[in-house]
């Protein structure tokens, strides 16, 4: 039984708000908070500044602060804060225009080049090629003579140099998402290349934007202070930034405090948008690893927020290998918690193949995720706790699950080219794995003959060959059992089956489910097959749980589940399952 990609039923990419998440990052919310704020101050300078930024008092000049002025006054008597919030506007308008040409030309030539691909990406690219190489200080000195000291069209140029590299980085991008499955089902759809490009690939790239927008910020910030202070773009007397450091230069040797002012708010925005630049990119990889769709996501400690209505016990359970009680999983939405599990339990014995069953959705491969520490990275463990061999691992730090990972407790998932890095060959993969978990000692020899023990043990022909080969060059089938083999490197004690025979045709599948059967009987561990697929479970297991919106709605043997199902949703399961011929005694 067949099913189709999960990837291909939604065809539309959802909008993510690219600042979800940033209250976590107090570095982050504090550069986000300073660029705000120093703009919304520049921006209403006229209702906040306490005096005309040309007005001179020499009386007064190079004071120290005071009530009348609070960052004190410069060396004709004029006050600095007025000063630094009227000469704030020419920078931010300055990098305001950068920006605005960097996003609109990068954005289109780097989405135009990557996806329609072609004769438009090998016209493009040169352009590209070209603008690079261009001088850009010496351009833009040449546009200020030639349009008198236009601070617009010398940040406008700077932002049309700078696209460049801004179209290449989302070029790259670009063609990685053109061959997602969500686009190929837009253009079965019908859509055309236009609304492809605007409602699917557009949405994709904006958080890598905003990160190459607040990192180009700063610099285009530092370069038109930088013109400021050559006394160009903005001419004295008018107020600048870079101008008013140029004047403290001066005087330093009398009044240090000047410099220390305006260039300390030119380097407070500039670490302030490199900050939030960097802040917003970990905020992105975060966000592509929780909705990577069965990418290979980083792991992340399986945290436990305690019920403070009813503590889960410290002491272990006395039976099963696996033991899981009262356990709930939530994930943080824009909304608010979201509980995906709800307070399930159950035991797994040793040498036993206990079910996990249950629709898309249920909560199912959630539960068995957080068993190994792989949460993505909104979810958290919100009650309960999980034992494995007597130990408590809910709650465990990551350095020591990254020690029963593979050891104790391995994973095989659902799509095995996904578990395989297709730049490796399949021995150098599965070396890497058997000397992580340290399972054989000596040298090279000792790690070869162990891949051979593998790739035999997983029923593969030729290990040797196998060994040599990278994942492309071998069949769906042959993947599975290479992904059962890497989960066997350590000598886990449970092993977690994700629907490891969802993609594969039903030969292959009967197959692979045999090989369990006897890796369980030569082994003796513990084996949770996760699966939708009751005939799986009919074939394979010894008890099973139905799972229905993240609650256990039935548990039992197989034989019980089958022919006297209990709950309703099991019995709307068993009567969806396609048969060839009726099974005598089966519910109807």
């Amino acid at each position: 039984m067949t099913t189709a990609d999960p990837r291909m039923s939604a065809p539309s990419r959802k909008w993510t708000n690219p600042f979800a998440g940033i209250s976590r990052r107090p570095l982050t919310a504090a550069a986000l908070a300073v660029v705000l704020a120093v703009s919304a101050a520049v921006i209403l300078a006229p209702l906040l500044a306490p005096h005309p930024p040309l007005a001179q008092d020499l009386l007064q000049a190079r004071g120290g602060p005071s009530a009348s002025h609070p960052l004190g006054t410069d060396d004709l008597g004029r006050d600095v804060l007025s000063r630094l919030l009227y000469g704030g506007r020419p920078a931010l308008l300055g990098v305001g225009v950068a920006v605005s040409v960097y996003i609109v030309l990068g954005m289109s030539l780097g989405i135009l080049a990557g996806y329609l691909r072609g004769w438009t990406d090998r016209v493009i690219v040169p352009v590209l090629d070209v603008l690079l190489s261009v001088p850009a200080v010496i351009l833009m000195l040449a546009v200020l003579a030639i349009f008198s000291q236009s601070n617009v069209a010398a940040m406008f140029t700077l932002g049309v140099l700078s696209s460049a590299s801004l179209a290449r980085i989302i070029r790259g991008s670009c063609i990685a998402l053109r061959e997602e499955l969500f686009v190929d089902a837009a253009k079965v759809s019908g859509l055309s290349s236009v609304r492809i490009m605007g409602r699917h690939i557009f949405p994709g790239l904006v958080g890598l934007l905003l990160v190459q927008v607040c990192l180009f910020s700063g610099i285009a910030l530092m370069v038109q202070t930088g013109l400021g202070f050559l006394g160009l773009a903005t001419p004295p007397p008018a107020p600048s930034w870079g101008g008013m450091v140029g004047e403290a230069a001066q005087v330093m040797e009398q009044n240090p405090y000047l410099l220390l002012v305006t260039g300390g708010l030119i380097g407070l925005m500039s670490i302030s948008f490199g900050l939030l630049g960097d802040g917003l990119r970990d905020l992105d990889q975060d966000r592509r690893r929780g909705n990577s769709g069965g990418r290979p996501r980083r792991p992340v400690p399986v945290a436990v927020t305690k019920d403070t209505t009813e503590p889960p016990s410290d002491t272990a359970p006395d039976t099963g290998v696996l033991a899981v009680r009262d356990y709930s999983i939530a994930f943080d939405t824009a909304q608010g918690p979201r509980t995906v599990v709800d307070s399930v339990s159950f035991t797994v014995n040793a040498g036993e193949i206990f079910g996990l069953v249950g629709e898309s959705g249920s909560g199912k491969t959630v539960t068995g995720l957080s068993l190994l520490g792989l949460l993505a990275p909104a979810g958290r463990v919100t009650g309960g706790s999980a034992w494995l061999a007597g130990n408590r691992i809910s709650g465990m730090p990551e350095r020591e699950l990254r020690r029963i990972r593979g050891r104790e407790i391995a994973l095989v998932s659902q799509e095995p080219m996904v578990a395989l890095d297709p730049y490796f060959t399949i021995g150098s993969q599965l070396g890497e794995v058997i000397r992580r978990t340290g399972t054989v000692s000596g040298g090279k020899e000792a790690v070869r003959q162990r891949i051979r023990e593998l790739l035999t043990s997983v029923q593969l022909r030729d290990p040797d060959d196998v060994a040599r080969r990278h994942p492309h060059e071998l069949s769906g089938g042959m993947l599975q059992r290479i992904a059962i083999a890497m989960a066997l490197a350590g000598a886990p004690t449970v092993l977690i089956a994700d629907e490891p025979t969802t993609a594969l045709d039903v030969t292959v599948q009967a197959g692979i489910l045999d090989l369990l059967r006897s890796l369980r009987d030569e082994r003796g561990m513990a084996i949770i097959l996760i699966t939708h697929d009751l005939g799986v479970v009919a074939d394979i297991c010894d008890r099973a749980i139905v799972m229905e919106r993240g609650r256990i709605v039935e548990d039992g043997s197989v034989e019980d589940l089958f022919y006297r199902p209990q709950h309703s949703y099991t019995k709307k399961l068993i009567q969806s399952t396609p048969s060839i011929a009726p099974i005598e005694g089966r519910v109807a």
